[in-house]
């Protein structure tokens, strides 16, 4: 929940593309809450974690089209008349993109570019926002990374998303958009897919000990991870929205602690109240990809708006049970 006092989005149009996914579906009630005119665009493709239920408390209060962003003609109608386009679109798997390399280039790549163009021709001066991942470093060379670390991603899930997020630089400096990228690491809360492990490794934590199961850790489980919780990634997003310093640059929208696996997985279970978590060994697939410590600077974000994250893993967690608690049967 944002503080009452950002009133910049009354009146204005949002649209947010993979508007039912996690990240895009808690921005449509953080939007909504605001008092903007919030459209909600989704193709519900099950690699990308979309769930109607996800919007189903606002459903009459949104403009729903269900709509792929490999339709470019479809898109240019939807971007119309928007003052903030958000992309939370996106194939999400790290796992189904090594299998299935085409899928995961068309909609996280092609997808991007039809968004942009669309915006180019026929809504240009939108603000756009596009969520690009944390993985696309790859192994950190030094810690804590910033935004000039260099990029050598080791899956094609977190490739194509190193290459879209240039895609929008590219349009911000050559086309003038107004457009921006943030980084997000490991977000969690409600509304998250909690029920594979294709997606967020935490969110399947939740999800697991929600009904009493282990939760698998691999080898020791001491690489450290940037977790934050949902409501301040959709406060900082709100936030970018309205501020021209954020324009034509990438950030980390990442939290204030690393947590090991390990720890998440401990933290998960005694939150929750249920689960045991078991160490096994390294399948070995995962462990070619695996990026290791990935220990995150959040200082350039920091300096651009006004933004400081708010919950603790505890205190995230917390929360996220209550949302599942009574709705759980919609996510497993």
């Amino acid at each position: 929940v944002m503080s009452g006092d950002l009133v910049g989005l009354r009146g204005q149009r949002v649209l947010i593309a993979g508007g039912m996914g996690f990240v895009g579906s808690n921005l449509a009630h953080g939007c909504l809450e605001q008092g903007a005119e919030v459209t909600v665009l989704d193709c519900l493709d099950p690699w990308s974690g979309g769930n109607p239920y996800n919007i189903a408390g606002i459903r009459n209060d949104v403009r729903v089209l269900e709509q792929n962003i490999l339709h470019f003609g479809g898109l240019c109608r939807c971007v119309v008349h928007q003052d903030v386009v958000f992309n939370c679109a996106a194939s999400t798997s790290h796992r189904f993109s090594m299998r299935n390399p085409w899928a995961d280039l068309d909609v996280n790549c092609r997808g991007v570019i039809n968004l942009l163009e669309a915006v180019r021709k026929q809504n240009a001066d939108a603000k756009f926002i596009h969520l690009g991942t944390t993985t696309q470093l790859g192994r950190l060379h030094r810690v804590p990374a910033d935004e000039d670390h260099p990029e050598f991603p080791l899956d094609i899930y977190s490739a194509n998303k190193s290459a879209s997020e240039k895609y929008v630089l590219v349009y911000a400096r050559a086309h003038g958009l107004r457009a921006s990228v943030m980084r997000l690491p490991n977000v969690y809360g409600p509304r998250a897919a909690i029920h594979s492990p294709e997606l967020t490794f935490n969110n399947y934590f939740i999800g697991l000990a929600l009904q009493n199961r282990a939760l698998t850790v691999f080898g020791d489980g001491a690489q450290k991870r940037n977790v934050i919780y949902v409501a301040d990634v959709v406060e900082a997003l709100v936030l970018a929205s309205q501020e021209g310093a954020v324009d034509g640059r990438a950030f980390f929208l990442a939290g204030d602690s690393h947590h090991s696996v390990a720890e998440i997985a401990a933290a998960t279970v005694k939150s929750i109240g249920a689960g045991r978590v078991t160490f096994v060994k390294w399948p070995r697939d995962r462990e070619a990809t695996d990026v290791g410590d990935v220990i995150i600077s959040n200082r350039r974000i920091k300096r651009a708006i006004p933004w400081q994250p708010k919950y603790t893993l505890e205190s995230g967690l917390s929360e996220t049970k209550m949302y599942f608690a009574e709705c759980l049967d919609q996510y497993i």
